[in-house]
């Protein structure tokens, strides 16, 4: 019975049918030790599927059998065991008194070899400092560790748990090389103990992560979901560490989907004490989606579970989010900041290095909301102090921390230094990020740090200042260009099916399909190295530079400042900051004008386009007088216009009189000019027909009487591999496909090809790119705005990678009404004119009064300069 109780160390789940065989025939024999002893190995098998309750009932059979018996050894060891239940059922205290218990039973057991005796008070040493690590006390539990280790463990076991446990420990404080260090030397005794591969590989992708080791860290994520179904462990412990990751990476929609998933499965398992950190993690999650309410309530719940099983830091950290969301739902007083003070202040003294950062940024701003600046001040210093201790992260929360005590104290000038100084940093983070995707995400972490330096800017009165700052934080994972990879887009598509196909563990994330996840996580884990080219120096320029390249347009850029918009006029002799209306008046215009051209796109009645063209007419002329008559330009005036934030997805072309195009920075409108001057009219054309749209076909055959010599794709003919290789070097291409739009990953927005959907995932992972693009496809314009000045889509994906002109549409296009406009436009090209002009011209000659026409005449738009 003794090595059926060593072997469970190694793969409890395994021994469950021979432990509960055993567990039988000791009571057909009424042998009270073998009977204490397979009890606890089947509690450990139970409690390794996280049924708790379960081992729980068994544990305290074996506890009484073992105490009625006086069998004083197999009643410490199943104490031991049951405390480590109750920790993970909340109940901390009994926890203890278990293991003060187990210390006295081993003290009365006289028939214990000193071997024994030794093993088992040091499973109670590593007890101990697990309740000190599950209480919140970071600090005490690494010290108890590292004398454990000082000391020599006596098992594989037993050191697999402490190097896991001081892992945690480390990365808590930041100490991520260390924390790695350790989860490395837990990974590597694991060997014999496939059962525990899945926790350990669960701690060392969540640290990986945290230190930036993205690749690695997603290996090991997509490992541990594995080994964990593998050994038919539920998924509920890993799913909250995944959500944790996603956070820092800003994949919210991906970070909600696994909390929750966390929370249902833990919850139903009754593992009360990781039910509550999932909860803390959900109500963490809801803070940053803005669902207030959600996060202050899950954050009470979590506080008051952690309050009852005596853990005060997880307390703390609770109460800081209730505190926070509170704060932002307008709710918050002297209490709630007496609250924060007390949570950052014990947070600090723990250990918790992040978390206190957080705590202290929260009172600081809370102090500032209540009017209390001389409280406010120390506190942020204090968060920005610690900050310096963290990984970037951490860092930029302590300058965000700095620039608020600053400004709070009049000091300009400082508050602009930290905002730069944590953009900096920024940057260097981002740059270490495999994807456009998750470069574009992680710039959220600076949002509000470019915006009080927006802010600082704007009260100078100084355009130049004030677009160098925007361009400081505008579209900042689009300046790096990847190398290209013809082949990637078969050898992706046919690694994902490869992949689907013998797949058999479990989707890592709900919210995705399992190939969009797939695909994904495969460009995330690639390590590329960006393209840098010599010729292009994207360091924001100087106005007289700047008007240089423009050559007599103007050039618009707009931002945000306390919700309200503001533009940078850059003009052939002048440059002029002014000051627009709200961004919510925009957003209050520009939802009925989309709605209402979606019904003209495929009106039912006369009627019905009648109502929806009255309404589409005043919602333009009201974005008119919101967006462009404040400017002031000439209505002939060829404009250049870098939106920000939800004008990404405004109609500018049926805004302004003139010929107009779009960029996602001035930065990038200038590379794209660059190009096309370098590139003018070289290479071929490429004609693409997608399937199922009636119009297609008929427009690309009119389109080859315009271009002869035309690399033409059919229906039929046109694959993702064709296409994308007629694409490398393509002077000009036009794709007229089916369009599907994906609001909540535009990376995966697709064009339908012969042989079904290629992303704009894909597309961009291939890294190749025509000169110059139409997208005659419905939404293919649709670009998402993300925090921090960042844009995904089609058409930010192209400019990205070298193109340096798009036409594309931000709604549904009416399909055969589309070929006029198309064959206009490519008219205008084939005279050498620009996009943006070929376009204007186009526009101008289509029939404006038929419902499909007025939609086309809206929705189109250019993109960069050629």
């Amino acid at each position: 019975m003794r090595s059926l109780l060593a072997a469970a160390d190694v793969d409890p789940v395994a021994l469950e049918t021979e432990a509960a065989a055993a567990v039988a025939a000791a009571r057909r024999r009424k042998d009270p030790e073998i009977l204490g002893l397979s009890l606890r190995v089947l509690a450990m098998a139970l409690r390794a599927r996280m049924d708790d309750p379960g081992a729980r009932r068994l544990l305290n059979e074996a506890v009484h059998v073992a105490r009625r018996h006086e069998l004083h050894s197999v009643a410490a060891g199943a104490l031991v065991t049951r405390a480590t239940v109750l920790q993970e059922l909340g109940r901390v205290n009994g926890s203890m008194r278990d293991l003060d218990a187990a210390l006295a039973a081993i003290s009365r057991a006289t028939d214990i070899e000193a071997g024994e005796r030794a093993r088992v008070l040091e499973r109670i040493l590593v007890s101990r400092a697990v309740v000190a690590q599950n209480a919140g006390m970071p600090a005490v539990a690494e010290a108890r560790y590292r004398a454990l280790l000082a000391g020599g463990v006596s098992s594989e076991f037993v050191g697999r748990l402490v190097h896991n446990n001081l892992a945690l420990a480390l990365a808590e404080r930041g100490a991520y090389d260390q924390a790695l260090e350790q989860a490395d030397a837990a990974v590597a005794m694991t060997a014999d103990a496939p059962g525990f591969l899945g926790p350990v590989l669960q701690t060392r992708a969540w640290i990986a992560v945290r230190a930036g080791r993205l690749a690695q860290g997603l290996v090991d994520f997509e490992r541990s979901a594995q080994a964990h179904t593998d050994a038919g462990v539920p998924l509920g412990e890993y799913y909250y560490e995944y959500a944790d990751a996603m956070v820092d990476l800003r994949l919210l929609p991906e970070a909600t989907s696994a909390a929750e998933r966390a929370v249902e499965e833990l919850v139903s398992v009754g593992s009360a004490l990781m039910a509550t950190e999932a909860k803390l993690r959900l109500a963490h999650i809801s803070l940053l989606t803005g669902n207030l309410e959600a996060a202050r309530d899950l954050a009470d719940a979590a506080a008051d579970e952690a309050r009852r099983q005596h853990r005060a830091g997880w307390r703390d950290k609770a109460v800081l989010v209730g505190v926070e969301a509170r704060l932002r739902l307008r709710s918050a007083g002297v209490t709630e900041l007496r609250a924060a003070r007390r949570a950052a202040r014990n947070l600090e003294r723990a250990g918790h290095l992040h978390s206190a950062v957080e705590a202290y940024l929260v009172a600081g701003r809370l102090a500032l909301d209540v009017d209390r600046p001389r409280d406010a001040v120390p506190t942020l210093v204090r968060a920005h102090e610690l900050g310096r201790e963290g990984q970037v992260l951490v860092r930029l929360r302590g300058r965000l921390a700095a620039a608020l005590a600053d400004r709070a104290r009049r000091r300009s000038a400082s508050a602009l230094v930290q905002c730069r100084a944590g953009l900096r940093d920024l940057a260097v983070h981002r740059s270490n990020l495999p994807t456009i995707e998750l470069r574009a995400l992680a710039s959220g972490h600076g949002a509000e740090l470019g915006e009080i330096g927006l802010g600082i800017v704007l009260e100078t009165g100084s355009p130049a200042q004030t677009l160098a700052w925007m361009e400081r934080t505008r579209a900042a994972a689009l300046t790096a260009r990847f190398p290209r990879s013809v082949d990637a887009v078969v050898e992706r598509r046919t690694h994902t099916q490869e992949q689907a196909a013998s797949s058999t563990g479990r989707s890592v994330v709900t919210t995705e399909t399992a190939d969009d996840h797939r695909i994904r996580t495969a460009e995330w884990a690639r390590s590329v190295e960006p393209v840098v080219d010599p010729a292009q120096d994207l360091r924001p320029m100087g106005l007289t530079a700047l008007r240089a390249e423009l050559a007599g347009a103007t050039l618009v850029e707009l931002g945000t400042r306390e919700g309200r918009l503001v533009a940078v006029v850059v003009e052939p002799r002048q440059a002029r900051l002014v000051e627009l209306g709200a961004a919510a008046d925009v957003q209050n215009e520009l939802r009925p004008l989309l709605f209402a051209l979606r019904r003209l796109a495929n009106p039912r009645s006369p009627q019905a386009a009648d109502a929806a063209r009255a309404s589409a007419d005043l919602r333009i002329a009201r974005l008119r007088s919101i967006l462009v008559a404040p400017l002031g330009v000439d209505a002939d005036a060829e404009l250049v216009v870098v939106p920000v934030g939800l004008l990404h997805g405004v109609p500018w072309s049926c805004l302004h009189d003139g010929p107009l195009t779009q960029a996602p920075s001035a930065t990038i409108w200038v590379r794209t000019r660059r190009a096309a001057l370098a590139r003018p009219g070289q290479g071929a054309t490429v004609l693409v027909a997608g399937p199922g749209l009636e119009g297609a076909r008929e427009e690309v055959e009119a389109l080859v009487d315009l271009h002869p010599g035309a690399t033409v794709l059919e229906p039929s003919s046109g694959t993702a591999a064709a296409v994308v290789a007629a694409l490398a070097d393509a002077d000009l291409a036009h794709l007229a496909c089916h369009g599907t739009s994906r609001t909540d990953n535009p990376m995966f927005s697709s064009l339908l090809l012969a042989d079904g959907p290629v992303t704009v995932q894909e597309l961009h992972g291939a890294g190749v790119a025509p000169h110059r693009l139409v997208l005659a496809s419905c939404h293919s314009g649709a670009d998402v705005a993300y925090l921090g000045d960042e844009v995904l889509g089609f058409v930010s994906a192209m400019l990205a990678q070298g193109t340096a002109g798009v036409v594309a549409s931000i709604a549904a296009v009416p399909d055969v009404a589309a070929v006029d406009l198309m064959l206009e436009l490519h008219r205008g090209l084939r005279e050498g004119l620009t996009l943006a002009r070929a376009l204007h011209a186009a526009r101008g000659r289509i029939d404006r009064d038929s419902p499909e026409g007025f939609v086309n005449w809206c929705t189109f738009s250019a993109h960069g300069a050629a």
